[in-house]
Protein backbone atom coordinates (compact mmCIF):
# COMPACT_ATOMS: atom_id res chain seq x y z
CA UNK A 1 0.00 0.00 0.00
CA UNK A 2 0.99 3.55 -1.04
CA UNK A 3 1.79 6.11 1.63
CA UNK A 4 0.37 8.49 -1.64
CA UNK A 5 -3.13 9.74 -2.32
CA UNK A 6 -4.55 9.35 -5.33
CA UNK A 7 -4.62 12.70 -7.89
CA UNK A 8 -8.35 14.24 -6.92
CA UNK A 9 -10.49 13.84 -10.18
CA UNK A 10 -10.78 16.77 -12.27
CA UNK A 11 -13.93 18.38 -12.68
CA UNK A 12 -16.08 19.43 -15.79
CA UNK A 13 -15.25 22.80 -17.07
CA UNK A 14 -18.99 23.70 -15.94
CA UNK A 15 -18.80 22.30 -12.49
CA UNK A 16 -18.51 25.13 -9.06
CA UNK A 17 -15.63 25.01 -7.59
CA UNK A 18 -14.55 26.15 -3.81
CA UNK A 19 -12.24 29.20 -2.68
CA UNK A 20 -9.74 26.57 -2.49
CA UNK A 21 -9.87 25.07 -5.79
CA UNK A 22 -9.87 28.10 -7.35
CA UNK A 23 -7.25 29.74 -5.20
CA UNK A 24 -4.89 26.97 -6.19
CA UNK A 25 -5.73 27.39 -9.40
CA UNK A 26 -5.06 30.94 -10.03
CA UNK A 27 -2.35 30.53 -7.52
CA UNK A 28 -3.85 33.61 -5.42
CA UNK A 29 -4.53 33.18 -1.89
CA UNK A 30 -8.14 33.06 -0.64
CA UNK A 31 -8.22 36.02 1.29
CA UNK A 32 -7.21 38.19 -1.80
CA UNK A 33 -10.17 36.14 -3.45
CA UNK A 34 -12.62 37.79 -0.71
CA UNK A 35 -11.26 41.18 -0.46
CA UNK A 36 -12.06 40.75 -4.10
CA UNK A 37 -15.17 40.29 -3.41
CA UNK A 38 -15.66 43.60 -1.61
CA UNK A 39 -13.98 45.67 -4.34
CA UNK A 40 -15.25 44.19 -7.48
CA UNK A 41 -19.76 43.65 -6.54
CA UNK A 42 -19.67 41.84 -9.88
CA UNK A 43 -18.30 39.15 -7.85
CA UNK A 44 -21.27 36.74 -6.94
CA UNK A 45 -20.06 33.48 -5.86
CA UNK A 46 -23.07 31.01 -4.45
CA UNK A 47 -22.80 30.91 -0.72
CA UNK A 48 -24.26 28.03 1.55
CA UNK A 49 -24.18 27.60 5.09
CA UNK A 50 -21.69 28.10 7.15
CA UNK A 51 -20.62 30.96 4.62
CA UNK A 52 -18.79 28.46 2.18
CA UNK A 53 -18.01 30.01 -1.40
CA UNK A 54 -18.80 28.25 -4.71
CA UNK A 55 -18.09 29.85 -7.99
CA UNK A 56 -19.10 29.63 -11.05
CA UNK A 57 -17.20 29.60 -14.41
CA UNK A 58 -17.74 32.90 -14.92
CA UNK A 59 -17.06 34.22 -11.73
CA UNK A 60 -13.27 32.24 -12.33
CA UNK A 61 -13.15 33.71 -15.75
CA UNK A 62 -13.81 37.03 -14.42
CA UNK A 63 -11.14 36.25 -11.49
CA UNK A 64 -8.77 35.50 -14.16
CA UNK A 65 -8.76 38.65 -16.05
CA UNK A 66 -8.82 40.86 -12.76
CA UNK A 67 -5.60 39.15 -11.85
CA UNK A 68 -4.18 39.89 -15.28
CA UNK A 69 -4.73 43.25 -14.90
CA UNK A 70 -3.68 43.66 -12.08
CA UNK A 71 -0.79 41.83 -11.58
CA UNK A 72 0.32 41.20 -15.98
CA UNK A 73 -0.97 44.30 -16.76
CA UNK A 74 -0.44 46.96 -14.22
CA UNK A 75 -3.95 48.23 -13.55
CA UNK A 76 -5.16 49.39 -9.75
CA UNK A 77 -7.99 47.97 -8.48
CA UNK A 78 -9.58 51.43 -9.20
CA UNK A 79 -8.71 51.67 -12.67
CA UNK A 80 -9.91 47.67 -12.91
CA UNK A 81 -13.14 48.81 -11.18
CA UNK A 82 -13.53 51.82 -14.11
CA UNK A 83 -13.46 49.00 -16.34
CA UNK A 84 -15.81 46.80 -15.25
CA UNK A 85 -18.48 50.23 -15.17
CA UNK A 86 -18.09 50.93 -18.07
CA UNK A 87 -18.68 48.11 -19.50
CA UNK A 88 -16.91 44.54 -18.73
CA UNK A 89 -13.67 42.71 -18.74
CA UNK A 90 -14.16 41.34 -22.46
CA UNK A 91 -11.01 41.07 -24.47
CA UNK A 92 -12.75 42.98 -27.11
CA UNK A 93 -14.19 45.69 -24.87
CA UNK A 94 -10.48 46.42 -23.49
CA UNK A 95 -8.57 49.59 -24.60
CA UNK A 96 -5.05 48.87 -24.43
CA UNK A 97 -3.22 48.83 -21.16
CA UNK A 98 -1.43 52.05 -20.43
CA UNK A 99 1.27 52.09 -18.48
CA UNK A 100 1.29 53.24 -14.96
CA UNK A 101 2.18 56.98 -14.75
CA UNK A 102 4.34 57.97 -12.14
CA UNK A 103 2.77 61.35 -11.58
CA UNK A 104 1.42 63.23 -8.30
CA UNK A 105 -2.68 62.27 -9.26
CA UNK A 106 -1.37 58.65 -10.03
CA UNK A 107 0.83 58.70 -6.51
CA UNK A 108 -2.71 59.52 -4.73
CA UNK A 109 -4.41 56.60 -6.57
CA UNK A 110 -2.36 54.39 -5.35
CA UNK A 111 -1.91 55.90 -1.78
CA UNK A 112 -6.05 55.67 -1.65
CA UNK A 113 -5.62 51.98 -2.53
CA UNK A 114 -3.06 51.09 -0.29
CA UNK A 115 -5.02 52.94 2.20
CA UNK A 116 -8.40 51.05 1.65
CA UNK A 117 -6.20 47.82 1.68
CA UNK A 118 -5.07 48.63 5.02
CA UNK A 119 -8.43 49.17 6.14
CA UNK A 120 -10.03 46.32 4.99
CA UNK A 121 -6.91 44.30 6.10
CA UNK A 122 -7.54 45.64 9.71
CA UNK A 123 -10.93 45.28 9.66
CA UNK A 124 -10.69 41.60 9.04
CA UNK A 125 -7.80 41.29 11.68
CA UNK A 126 -10.12 42.59 14.20
CA UNK A 127 -12.56 39.73 13.31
Amino acid sequence: MSDQLAPRPRKAPTAFRTISEVADDLHIPQHVLRFWETKFPQLKPLKRGGGRRYYRPEDIGLLRRIADLLYTQGYTIKGVQRLLREGGLGEADLPLPEPAEAGPESLRSIIEELEDIAEELHALAGR
